[in-house]
């Protein structure tokens, strides 16, 4: 039997066949990232922002949510027509316009503070945001080669995890520091950057006599049972995000700060690394696994006051919803030509911002009559129950 050799030749000899992985990065990718850095960072850097502008100019709570209410009610709106989009004008023009209507009306928020205009603008903005979104994932798939699609999204979603981690924290400090106009100005200037490098990417549209609407993907039974079990641990995101401050308020007062900083960092890891895992042994496996981590996690959370508890919760959630994230859009793009990209990144986008939504919505009400432990109890419950989707997907594939 023949060794295995180090070089093409001396296999060839041996009657062994092994092509080298292809190469994941590209410039096309490289510019591809700097541009979506761009956007994320403008979001991420409005996020919290923007809610304390309306505060600030006596619109109360209520205007705050209303704030971030039309953001996201926009964004799923345009979620459902931005594969459409892409399919008529093709990759770059859509990015281009999403990122341009994502950053250059907040330039509008330094010159406008009354509620109506600020909700204006958000709406505005919920509409290039989500067209941004859509195109992201679907042009990693479209960039990267099929076998290392995985890694892919797992580097795009250090890109965003990144972004979020650095931005949302610094957006706050900045406005903190030297006021609202200069960090809405930057919010502009980054998204506007990103639409700049995009105009260098040479992109073009999938085949459009493929390509199939997002309500006709969400009637499709292998791309709707991984949205729905990833919407599940996205529920659980928008619970944390929202309610993990107000829960650990009898314990430190950093406590809460460093959980989420945690769960965000692990969380992005863990994206990477089923990328990889999923590259070589196949996504499918890790559906499951990562219902059973998010769960577990939630559960965790009971005992709120204890903070080993708490740091245990959310390492057990992130490396759960980080592995939810890819092994579940990358299973998605498995299981449709390329002309299906976008509506998978719709469909998958869709139930992100569903599940954040719908979260945070239900909990506030439940916590409210049960109190947070006994209401993080049943968010895990809820989340585990989505190995019942996630299982039957297993034994149909």
């Amino acid at each position: 039997m023949c060794r295995l050799a180090r070089t093409v030749v001396v296999m060839s000899a041996c009657g062994v066949m092994v092509e080298p992985r292809p190469r994941i990065m590209s410039r096309r990718l490289a510019l591809f990232f700097g541009a979506m850095l761009g956007g994320a960072s403008s979001f991420y850097l409005l996020l919290s922002v923007v809610p304390l502008y309306a505060t600030a100019g006596g619109a109360g709570g209520v205007g705050a949510g209303l704030t971030t209410g039309a953001l996201m009610l926009a964004t799923v709106a345009a979620e459902l027509v931005a594969p459409r989009l892409i399919a008529r004008y093709g990759y770059r023009a859509t990015l281009a316009a999403g990122l341009v209507l994502l950053g250059a009306p907040a330039i509008v928020f330094a010159y406008a503070s009354s509620l109506p205009a600020i909700v204006a603008v958000c709406l505005v903005r919920g509409l290039g945001f989500a067209v941004t979104v859509v195109c992201g994932s679907a042009l990693v798939a479209a960039l990267v080669p099929a076998e290392r699609r995985g890694e892919g999204l797992g580097l795009y979603g250090i890109v965003i995890g990144v972004s979020s981690i650095v931005a949302l924290p610094l957006g706050i400090a900045l406005a903190g520091r030297y006021g609202f106009p200069p960090v809405f100005w930057a919010g502009a200037l980054a998204a506007l950057a990103g639409a700049a490098i995009v105009a260098a990417l040479p992109l073009g549209a999938p085949p459009a006599e493929q390509s199939v609407g997002v309500l006709a993907g969400l009637r499709t039974p292998r791309l709707l049972r991984p949205s729905v079990v990833f919407s599940a641990t996205a529920m659980a995101a928008g619970v944390l995000v929202t309610f993990l401050p107000l829960a650990v308020t009898r314990a430190s007062g950093g406590l809460a700060a460093a959980a989420l900083l945690f769960q965000a960092v692990t969380s992005t890891l863990f994206r990477w690394w089923a990328g990889r895992y999923g590259d070589r042994r196949g996504p499918a496996r890790l559906l499951i696994p990562s219902v059973v981590a998010s769960g577990a996690g939630m559960l965790a959370l009971v005992w709120i006051d204890h903070p080993a508890a708490v740091m245990g919760g959310m390492a057990l959630f992130g490396a759960g919803f980080g592995v939810a994230q890819n092994a579940s859009i990358a299973m998605m793009f498995d299981r449709v030509a390329p002309s299906g990209y976008g509506t998978v990144s719709a469909v998958w986008n869709l139930a992100y911002d569903a599940g954040l939504g719908i979260g945070a919505a239900v909990f506030g009400v439940v916590a409210t009559q049960t109190g947070y432990p006994i209401a993080f109890l049943l968010t895990g419950v809820v989340v585990l129950a989505a190995l019942g989707p996630a299982i039957r997907d297993r034994v149909a594939a």
